[in-house]
C-alpha cells in the first residue's frame, strides 16, 4: 500500500488550516521554537537584528524582551569599532532602549555620528544630557566604549565609576588641531588605552590604570603638563609630533615617569624636545628596579636634545627583550654601534633596525619647518645620518639576529660588500630597504645582495640616481656627484667654496676602494677607554663623550680630509626633495648647488664635535697614480658590466666633443647601470625612482614579483634564470623597451602563469604590439587587456587574475586528467604559420567599467564559452558584494573550481579533443594601462 495522499478541503471554517496542508516553505519554524532557544540565537545577531525581529510576531516580540531584560553585554556597533552606531536615535528613545535592559554591565559600540551638546526644549535630539540620563538609568553599568571626546569627558565627571572599555581614539583628529578638539582629563581616570590624534589637552595627569597611550598631534596647553604624570601600568607610550613646553627641563617629570611604569614595552617619541643626557641619568637611577628594562621597541625621531649615550643608555637596559629600534638621522652615527660593541651584550630578540628614520608625517607633510613651529612644534634642524660602512660593520656584529633593516638618507654609505666579515654575516636578514642613500654603489650591492643566504625582499627609493648628463666627459662619478675633474675646477663656476676641496674629491671617491683598515680604527678606540670600563656596559657608553683627541689642530685637519666633511657639486633639478627633520622638502635653486652633507652646517656644531669620534689619522690620501689606477679599475668593470647586454651600451652621441664646459649643449645617451640579482632566497623587488637603466635576474630560482615604479632610465629586463617568478609591475617608467620586456618574459620557460602590469607614459601602438605578441614563439596562452580608467582602480587587475587562472587550471585539468594534446609553440612552428595569426583564433571582448573602456584581445581557447555562461562576470562593479559572480573572484567566494567551469563549456570541450587541438599548461596576462601616455604621471594610491 502507497502512501496516503493529503486531503485538501475546499471549505474551512474558522480560517483554521490543517498543519498538513501547509507546505514546508510557507512554515513559520521560528515561531515553533521556545522562548528559551530563541534568547540563545539572540546572542549572535547584532542588536540592530534583533530588535527588528520585534514586530515580525508577538512571539518574536517577546522572546525579544525577554533577552534584553538578562543581557549584560551589549554592543551598538556589532563589533566593528570604527563604525557609527545607528542613526535616528534620540534622546527618548536612547533611553527607551536602555531601560529595556536593567541588567547591563557593558555597552560597547556608543559611536554616535553627532551628538548634541546640550538638550533644547520643544526640540527632540540626540544629545550629551541625554545619553548621560540615559547611562544612569542601568544601575549596574560597569563600563562603556565611545570615542567621543565631549561624551567621555561628560563620563568622567559625572559617572566617575564607569570605566571606558576598549582603546578610546577619538574620530575627527586633524592637523592644524580643530579648535573644537579638546579634552581635560582627570586624575585617576578609569581608562585603559587612550589614544588622541589632534587634540587640545591641558596636562597629562596620574592614571594608574592606563596601559596604552597614544598621543599623535596633541596641543599640551599647561606650562607643567607632566607636572603629575605617573602611569604606573603603562606598556605602550607614543607621543609624536606634539605641540608642548620648549624648555628642555620640563619634560624631567615625564621620563621619570615612563621609568616608574615597569612593564612599559612600546616606547616612541619623535620630535620630543627632552633635556639630552637626561635618558641616561634616568636609566642610571632605575636600572636596578627594573626602569625601560621590558622594553621591546624603542623609536627616536628628531628628537632635538638627544645625545649617543641617551639612546645607547636605553639600548643596553632592555638588551635582553628588545625586538625593534628606529634612530633618528642625528643618532646615525659610527660611535652609537662601536660602543654598543664595546660592551659585549647579546640581543636574542632583536630583529628590526631603521637607521636615519624619519616620522611618515615629516616625510609626507607639505610643511617647512618654520611652519611646523608656528604651530608649536619643536624646531629641530637636522642633517642626514653620517654613519659610514664601517658603522654598518658594526650594527651587525652588535645585532647579530636582525631580520630588517631600512637605511633612509645616508650619504656616507658606499660599499655594502664591506659591510661583511667574519663576525658580520648579516645571516638572518630577510628585508632590506633603502631610501636616498645616493652614494651606494650599484656593484658593490649586488656582492652584498649575493652573500646574503636568508634575504627575501629588497626595496629600494631613490637609489642609484643617475648621474647629470656630461658627467662623462668631466670626470664625475656615477650617481654621486664625488670626483671633480680640474675640468670642472677651471671651469667659468661661481661656487668658489668648491675650489679648497676639489683636490680632494676624487680621492674620497677612490677611498670607496681603499678603506683604512678597520681594525685600526677599532685599536684607537679602544685605546682611548679605561681598562675596567668593558666590564660594564653602561661606562662604555658613558666615557663616548671623551673619545675626541685634545689637540684641537688635528681635529681641525681631520674635519678638513674626513669624507664627513666633503662638498660636492651636483645638479638639483626643480623637483629634487631635500631632507630635513620636517620632511622632505620641496627646493628650487639654479643648478649647480652646493650641497653640505653631514653636520658642517649644523647650528650646534660645537655640541656635536664633542659626541662624534673622529679617526686620528682621517681620510687617508691617496696618490695621483692610485687615484688613476682607481678610475681604470672602474671603467674596466663598467665595460664587463656592458658586455652581458646584447647591444653598444657605452657607445655616446655627443654634439660638442672638444668643449669641457658642462652648460654646452650635449647629446647624450643614458648612463648605463646594471642592478644584477643572484640570490638563492630573494623572492621580490621594489624599485620606486631609482636610476638603473638594465635589471637582470642572474641566479634567483624563488624570485616572484618585480615591482618598478618611476624609474625614469629603466628600459631592459634580462633573466637568466628566474623560473617562477610571476609579477612584473612596470608603472610610469618614462622609458621602458616595453618589446624587449615582454619578449623576455614570454620567452622564460612556462612554469608558472604570469601576469605583467604595465603603465606606460608615451603612445603606444597597439595593433602592431599585439601582432608581435601572437606571433612569436611564446609557449603560453596569453591575454593583453587595455584598460582606460583615469584615474586608475584596480578592480579589473584583480578580475583578469581570476580569469587567468580558471583557464590555466582548466588546461592543467585536461591535460593531466583527460590525457588533452599539450600545445608547443616554438621557432619551427612559426615557420608553418608565418602569417599572423598563424591558424589560431583570436577572441575580442569589449566593455565600459566604472564609465571606462576597456578592451581584451586573446586567445585563451575557452574564454569566449565562459563568458557566454556568465556574461557580465568581467564587468560586473562590485564583486564581492554579489553572491552570483563565478569567475573572477575565486579565492574570495571559494565556489569557482575547474570542475564548475570545465561543466559549462564540456561540449567546446569535447569539439577540440575530436580536432586533436592541444592546449598550453600556463597563461600570460598582459594588462596595460593607458591613464599616463600623455607623458604626465597620474596620482595613485595604489603604486
Amino acid at each position: 500500500m502507497g502512501p496516503r495522499k493529503k486531503s485538501v478541503k475546499t471549505c474551512l471554517i474558522n480560517n483554521d488550516i490543517p498543519e498538513e496542508t501547509i507546505s514546508d516553505e510557507t512554515k513559520d519554524y521560528m515561531n515553533q521554537l521556545s522562548h528559551e532557544v530563541l534568547c540563545h540565537i539572540f546572542r549572535y545577531l547584532p542588536l540592530q537584528d534583533i530588535m527588528c525581529m520585534e514586530c515580525l510576531s508577538r512571539k518574536l516580540k517577546e522572546a525579544v524582551t525577554l533577552y534584553l531584560r538578562v543581557v549584560r553585554v551589549v554592543d551598538l556597533c556589532a563589533g566593528r569599532w570604527w563604525e557609527y552606531m545607528p542613526s535616528g536615535f534620540t534622546d527618548s528613545s536612547f533611553l527607551t532602549l536602555l531601560k529595556k535592559m536593567p541588567d547591563v554591565e557593558q555597552l560597547y559600540g556608543l559611536h554616535p555620528r553627532y551628538l548634541e551638546r546640550r538638550r533644547v526644549r520643544g526640540h527632540e535630539a540626540f544629545s550629551i544630557p541625554g545619553v548621560l540620563e540615559a547611562l544612569q538609568a542601568c544601575p549596574n553599568l560597569v563600563g562603556v566604549e565611545t570615542s567621543h571626546l565631549e561624551l567621555v569627558e561628560s563620563i568622567w565627571t559625572y559617572m566617575p565609576h564607569v570605566h571606558i572599555l576598549g582603546k578610546f581614539r577619538n574620530r575627527n583628529g586633524a592637523f592644524p588641531i580643530p579648535p573644537e578638539n579638546k579634552l581635560k582629563i582627570p586624575v585617576g581616570a578609569k581608562i585603559q588605552t587612550l589614544h588622541l590624534v589632534g587634540v587640545n589637552v591641558p596636562e597629562i595627569p596620574c592614571i594608574p590604570m592606563l596601559r596604552h597611550l597614544y598621543m599623535k598631534w596633541v596641543r599640551l596647553t599647561k606650562p607643567q603638563p607632566f607636572k603629575d604624570f605617573l602611569c604606573i601600568s603603562l606598556r605602550t607610550f607614543v607621543m609624536r609630533n606634539c605641540a608642548g613646553p620648549t624648555n628642555s627641563l620640563k619634560y624631567v617629570p615625564l621620563v621619570t615617569g615612563l621609568a616608574s611604569a615597569r612593564n612599559l614595552e612600546h616606547l616612541e617619541m619623535v620630535r620630543v624636545p627632552f633635556l639630552g643626557g637626561l635618558i641616561q641619568h634616568v636609566v642610571e637611577d632605575s636600572w636596578r628596579s627594573g626602569g625601560f628594562r621590558n622594553l621591546h621597541t624603542i623609536v627616536l625621531g628628531a628628537c632635538k636634545n638627544a645625545l649617543e649615550v641617551d639612546l645607547g643608555y636605553l639600548i643596553i637596559t632592555a638588551a635582553r627583550r628588545l625586538h625593534e629600534v628606529r634612530i633618528q638621522p642625528s643618532l646615525t652615527k659610527d660611535g652609537v654601534f662601536s660602543a654598543l660593541k664595546m660592551a659585549e651584550l647579546e640581543f636574542p630578540q632583536f630583529e628590526t633596525l631603521h637607521l636615519g628614520y624619519v616620522d611618515e608625517f615629516l616625510l609626507q607633510s607639505r610643511m617647512a619647518n618654520a611652519d611646523l613651529v608656528k604651530y608649536g612644534l619643536a624646531d629641530v634642524v637636522e642633517n642626514p645620518g653620517i654613519i659610514t660602512d664601517i658603522g654598518m660593520k658594526a650594527v651587525n656584529e652588535v645585532f647579530s639576529c636582525i631580520k630588517y633593516l631600512a637605511i633612509y638618507n645616508c650619504p656616507h654609505l658606499h660599499n655594502p660588500y664591506n659591510w661583511i666579515s667574519d663576525h658580520s654575516r648579516w645571516t638572518r636578514l630577510v628585508d632590506i630597504n633603502l631610501v636616498r642613500c645616493h652614494a651606494l654603489k650599484l656593484d658593490s650591492f649586488g656582492q652584498f645582495i649575493e652573500l646574503l643566504p636568508s634575504l627575501e625582499f629588497i626595496s629600494l627609493d631613490q637609489m642609484f640616481r643617475e648621474p647629470p648628463k656630461g658627467c662623462a666627459r668631466v670626470g664625475l662619478s656615477a650617481g654621486t656627484g664625488i670626483g671633480v675633474s680640474s675640468a670642472l675646477v677651471s671651469n667659468q663656476n661661481s661656487n668658489n667654496d668648491n675650489d679648497n676641496n676639489a683636490q680632494n674629491n676624487a680621492n674620497i671617491h677612490d677611498n670607496n676602494h681603499h678603506h683604512p683598515d678597520d681594525s685600526d680604527e677599532e685599536n684607537d678606540f679602544r685605546q682611548d677607554l679605561q681598562p675596567g670600563e668593558q666590564q660594564f656596559a653602561a661606562d662604555a657608553l658613558n666615557e663616548m663623550e671623551d673619545m675626541v683627541p685634545e689637540d684641537g689642530e688635528v681635529t681641525a685637519e681631520s674635519e678638513r680630509e674626513a669624507p664627513a666633511h666633503s662638498q660636492a657639486v651636483i645638479p638639483v633639478d626643480v623637483d629634487e626633495e631635500q631632507a630635513g627633520p620636517s620632511g622632505l622638502q620641496r627646493v628650487v635653486k639654479p643648478t649647480p648647488i652646493t650641497v653640505h652633507d653631514s653636520e658642517s652646517d649644523d647650528e650646534e656644531d660645537s655640541l656635536e664635535l664633542q659626541e662624534v669620534w673622529i679617526p686620528k689619522n682621517g681620510a687617508r690620501r691617496f696618490s695621483e697614480r692610485e687615484e688613476k689606477a682607481g678610475e681604470s679599475v672602474q671603467s674596466r668593470e663598467l665595460s664587463e658590466v656592458a658586455k652581458t647586454k646584447p647591444r653598444h651600451a657605452m657607445k655616446r652621441k655627443r654634439t660638442a666633443d672638444k668643449s669641457t664646459s658642462t652648460s654646452d649643449p650635449v647629446i647624450e645617451d643614458d648612463h648605463v647601470q646594471v642592478l644584477v640579482l643572484k640570490s638563492k632566497n630573494l623572492v621580490g623587488v621594489t624599485m620606486t625612482n631609482c636610476g638603473i637603466t638594465d635589471l637582470v635576474l642572474k641566479d634567483c630560482p624563488k624570485m616572484m614579483f618585480i615591482h618598478a615604479t618611476r624609474c625614469r632610465v629603466l628600459k631592459h629586463l634580462k633573466v637568466e634564470n628566474a623560473p617562477i617568478v610571476n609579477r612584473f609591475d612596470y608603472a610610469q617608467c618614462k622609458k621602458l623597451n616595453m618589446d624587449q620586456v615582454l619578449d623576455q618574459i614570454l620567452r622564460m620557460p612556462p612554469e608558472r602563469n604570469r601576469i605583467i602590469y604595465l603603465r606606460p607614459m608615451q603612445q603606444v601602438d597597439t595593433l602592431t604590439l599585439e601582432q608581435k605578441l601572437f606571433s612569436g614563439p611564446y609557449p603560453y596562452h596569453i591575454c593583453i587587456i587595455h584598460e582606460f580608467s583615469n584615474p586608475p582602480n584596480v578592480r579589473n587587475k584583480v578580475r583578469i587574475r581570476s580569469w587567468m587562472d580558471t583557464i590555466a587550471n582548466i588546461n592543467q585539468e585536461l591535460i593531466k586528467y583527460e590525457f588533452f594534446p599539450e600545445a608547443t609553440r616554438s621557432e619551427d612552428d612559426l615557420k608553418k604559420y608565418p602569417k599572423y595569426p598563424w591558424g589560431r583564433e583570436i577572441y575580442t571582448l569589449e566593455g565600459v567599467v566604472d564609465g571606462a573602456p576597456y578592451s581584451m584581445i586573446s586567445d585563451f581557447p575557452w574564454l569566449r564559452s565562459l563568458r557566454a555562461a556568465e556574461p557580465n562576470s568581467f564587468a560586473r562593479y562590485d564583486f564581492e558584494d554579489d553572491e552570483e559572480s563565478t569567475i573572477y573572484a575565486p579565492r574570495r567566494k571559494g565556489q569557482l573550481s575547474a570542475d564548475i567551469c570545465m561543466e559549462t563549456i564540456g561540449e567546446e570541450i569535447s569539439e577540440m579533443r575530436q580536432m586533436k587541438k592541444g592546449v598550453f599548461q600556463r597563461v600570460v596576462a598582459i594588462f596595460i594601462h593607458y591613464c599616463d601616455v600623455n607623458g604626465e604621471p597620474v596620482e595613485d594610491d595604489y603604486i
